[in-house]
């Protein structure tokens, strides 16, 4: 039992049970979908990467000045996959996604009520 519990205090889900490794999944402690997103930052003047952290809801570096050519300027860019050279220098914000069924990658089908029997396909390989 939590001392938000004791008082009835309302807190905010922060999705830890979620792990890092899948695209997307369901949060067992609040039950919402939860899409796992990672970014990484780069100096703008010499494109080297950088260690980003999320610093008032924003993505930013963690030294305010590119150890390589002393700019102050960086873009933040979105990963479509993580892979092991980049983990220490992105940061992963776990995106709360109110239609699960336009985000992720399952297939969804479904049968019209018709008098006809229905047929199965042919599979190929």
């Amino acid at each position: 039992m939590f001392i938000t519990d004791l008082f009835k205090l309302s807190h905010k889900c922060l999705h830890e049970h979620v792990t890092p490794d899948r695209e997307c999944g369901y949060c067992p402690d609040c039950g919402k979908f939860i899409k796992n997103e990672w970014y990484i930052t780069r100096c703008a003047c010499c494109g080297v990467k950088l260690k980003s952290m999320i610093k008032h809801g924003e993505i930013v570096p963690q030294h305010r000045y590119c150890a390589n050519c002393g700019s102050e300027e960086f873009v933040v860019e979105k990963l479509e996959q993580i892979n092991f050279i980049d983990i220490n220098f992105a940061v992963l914000v776990k995106q709360v996604i109110e239609d699960s069924s336009a985000i992720c990658s399952t297939t969804r089908c479904w049968q019209e009520k018709t008098d006809a029997q229905p047929k199965l396909l042919v599979q190929y390989l």
